[in-house]
């Protein structure tokens, strides 16, 4: 393929805050720094078509069949009235490859399409939908004995993955951002499987966004406020603080979603500050002096790289994506279980110069990990796969 590949992506998310919408606005941004064609097909509010020449958007409003998923996150149980609309723009724009990120009503439009129009595919994974649903369904079974309720959310589990590899026997090429998950889907599903790592705007997300004077400790957490997040670790990490005479530390949580009203119930003494974006969120980042986040299902977690580009130590659990980006012990601390988790949080609250040097490398981490190299490597799978399997990864 002489001329850059034309590439139609369809993102699960687009305007919500999440990881899959800040991979968009990542690759949206690259894009147009290099003058790529890149069509964007995603849900929203209105329907309308912007843009023009190598950058395209059509947004596709969800309308009252829509069931929320999270308090940001629908599905449109009618999205498919749209396709005509979508053919239109995609035959249009003639992309060579096509790249869904999930089941979502928008991967599935797009799964269609490119099915439909026989253009080469690329399914990303970007979130543990089988984990999401134990983890949602585990507050319920509370009633059950411990065994059984084990036996029952590990069935639940192996139900949902199986279902959602349906979806991803559709494409050609699979990315997944850690390397447990490219083993599992190289293996469940027998495709040419590749990492797709995530990066971190160090400018936007830096040190140097610290505005607030000395004071308490601030401790945060970014995210969803939902079960598969496990927020309720939150409320006995602050009882264990307020135990251990550091009970002048102050609770910083940001985000919102189901768990809202009971974390405030249950953290009283926390600083709720809904969603941020931009430099807002920067701002707030850098202010942390320690960022905690007790989930164990997420695939990368973005979060976290961008409190470590911002110089703030992290403690995360073993089990996930954040596994793959924390450095035990240099950037800050991974823990196999909640004990372990509250144990780390106090340890690195007591030592302010451990927090320094945690803080240090964490920013020193996050600088190697560039947007632009991830959608490099990106793009050469997008060209590659114009003429077979993709070439192994560049060393």
């Amino acid at each position: 393929m002489s001329r850059p590949p034309r590439v139609a992506f369809f993102p699960d998310a687009y305007d919500e805050a999440n990881g899959i919408a800040r991979v968009c606005h990542a690759l949206e941004r690259y894009t147009a720094r290099r003058a790529l064609p890149l069509l964007c097909v995603y849900g929203g509010r209105v329907t309308g078509v912007r843009g023009n020449g190598t950058g395209v958007q059509v947004e596709l409003r969800r309308g009252p069949a829509s069931f929320r998923l999270e308090h940001d996150l629908t599905f449109d149980l009618l999205f498919w009235r749209h396709y005509r609309r979508v053919l239109e723009q995609v035959q249009a724009f003639r992309p060579d490859v096509v790249h869904i990120t999930g089941p979502s009503d928008v991967g599935q439009l797009g799964a269609l399409l490119g099915h439909r129009l026989s253009i080469p595919m690329v399914g990303s994974w970007h979130t543990n939908l089988h984990q999401y649903a134990a983890l949602r369904v585990r507050k319920r079974l509370g009633w059950l004995p411990t065994k059984a309720r084990r036996t029952v959310l590990g069935g639940i589990e192996c139900a949902a993955l199986s279902a959602t590899l349906l979806f991803y026997q559709i494409p050609r090429i699979l990315l997944a951002p850690n390397d447990e998950l490219v083993g599992l889907l190289a293996r469940r599903l027998h495709k040419p499987t590749y990492l797709m790592s995530h990066g971190v705007d160090t400018d936007l997300f830096a040190p140097g966004k610290r505005d607030r004077p000395p004071g308490p400790l601030q401790i945060g957490f970014v995210g969803r406020l939902s079960a598969e997040k496990q927020v309720g670790l939150l409320p006995r990490l602050e009882r264990a603080i307020r135990s251990t005479g550091l009970g002048d530390a102050q609770f910083v949580i940001i985000g919102d979603g189901a768990e809202r009203e009971w974390l405030q119930a249950q953290v009283p003494t926390a600083r709720f500050c809904g969603i941020l974006r931009g430099d807002a969120l920067a701002a707030a980042y850098a202010n942390l002096d320690l960022f905690v986040f007790p989930s164990e299902s997420e695939t990368f977690g973005l979060v976290v790289l961008e409190a470590m580009a911002s110089g703030v130590p992290v403690i995360a659990m073993t089990r996930g994506g954040p596994g793959f980006v924390v450095e035990h012990g240099v950037s800050g601390f991974l823990a196999a279980d909640a004990r372990a988790f509250i144990e780390a949080t106090l340890t690195t609250m007591r030592d302010g110069a451990l927090r320094a040097r945690l803080g240090r490398a964490a920013r020193a981490r996050a600088l190697g990990m560039s947007w632009d190299a991830v959608f490099d490597r990106l793009y050469e799978i997008y060209i590659d796969l114009g003429h077979g399997t993709p070439s192994p990864p560049s060393p």
